[in-house]
């Protein structure tokens, strides 16, 4: 009993690492949804679950309440959520040295593939909502050309955002990992778009490449209390204003492709310039990152849709 019950238990710890990296992976790349790929593994559910259960935890020690905060922490999915944050850590590890290399080597190119993954997203968000009226309509419009401006105030090359980055290290970092993860537990938006749209992208790819634990440790602590915050609010937000919340959603989606025109130089400014040469390649890698993410949302709607019909069939047999 023993044995064959070690190996079930290693087996299913390495495949949620295989899990977790693929997660880590898409949440590398502008566009694609960590909580998308999760969607489609079949482990969202349980993400939310430990996220929550693991949020109310430190509120009810923010509390004094040690009794209510260990009860919450009991309600995690420990052997779950360890291993899938393990192979997150492990994809960002090991693909962000590549991703900043071809950012430099092929900013056009790299963006091309970003705004075609982004324009995607938009579509796949904006079927998520429910009720398409005129308010929905006027909270996207508002939203997109809001960040649309905001972003083209920005200015500035990606090597210009590394040294603000480096001057004010603690609160870039650590706001930028607070707001970024969110997009973790919320399928259709990208974690490291966000980054984008922040001005750091870049600096947050470097930090990781050139192993700055410091920069990195500050990251990881504003991520882990915005995802403690947000993951409350965002639950709020969802079930009292869902259709406003993925309006709002879509408009940043939409507003931020302006850091994602390829031309002149990739993600290297805000500033929009006439396409050149490159534009075969570019159109060809749009459609690539279209085509990727239409696929994946197709995967994870058949997923849903096969666990849905289960769901109801569970409760028909009892």
């Amino acid at each position: 009993m023993h044995g064959p019950y070690t190996r079930s238990m290693l087996i299913s710890v390495i495949w949620t690492v295989a899990n977790g990296f693929m997660m880590g992976a898409a949440d590398v790349v502008p566009g694609v949804s960590g909580g998308t790929v999760a969607l489609v593994l079949g482990i969202y559910r349980r993400l939310v679950g430990s996220v929550r259960a693991g949020s109310s935890a430190l509120g009810r020690f923010a509390r004094a309440d040690v009794a209510g905060g260990v009860a919450w922490l009991r309600r995690v999915e420990w052997w779950f959520l360890v291993p899938l944050l393990a192979g997150i850590g492990l994809a960002v590890a090991t693909l962000a040295s590549l991703i900043e290399t071809q950012l430099h080597d092929h900013p056009i190119e790299l963006a091309a593939l970003f705004l075609g993954l982004v324009a995607s997203s938009i579509v796949v968000a904006w079927r998520l909502i429910e009720r398409r009226d005129g308010a929905r309509l006027a909270v996207m419009v508002v939203v997109g050309i809001v960040v649309f401006v905001a972003l083209g105030l920005r200015g500035g090359t990606s090597e210009d955002t590394v040294t603000q980055a480096s001057d004010a290290a603690v609160w870039a970092f650590f706001l930028s990992g607070a707001v970024a993860i969110c997009a973790m537990i919320l399928p259709g938006i990208s974690g490291s778009l966000i980054l984008v749209m922040l001005g750091m992208y870049g600096p947050v790819l470097a930090a990781v490449t050139d192993r700055e634990l410091g920069l990195l440790a500050v990251f990881l602590v504003g991520a882990t209390l915005g995802l403690a915050l947000f993951s409350q609010l965002l639950h709020w937000a969802l079930e009292r204003h869902y259709n406003t919340v993925m309006a709002a959603l879509v408009g940043l989606m939409a507003g931020s492709t302006r850091v994602l025109w390829p031309w002149p130089n990739g993600l290297e400014g805000t500033e929009l310039g006439a396409p050149d040469g490159s534009v075969p390649a570019a159109i060809a890698l749009v459609l690539v990152g279209l085509v990727l993410v239409f696929g994946v949302n197709e995967v994870a709607l058949r997923i849903e849709g096969r666990t849905r019909a289960n769901e109801v069939d569970e409760v028909r047999a009892s």
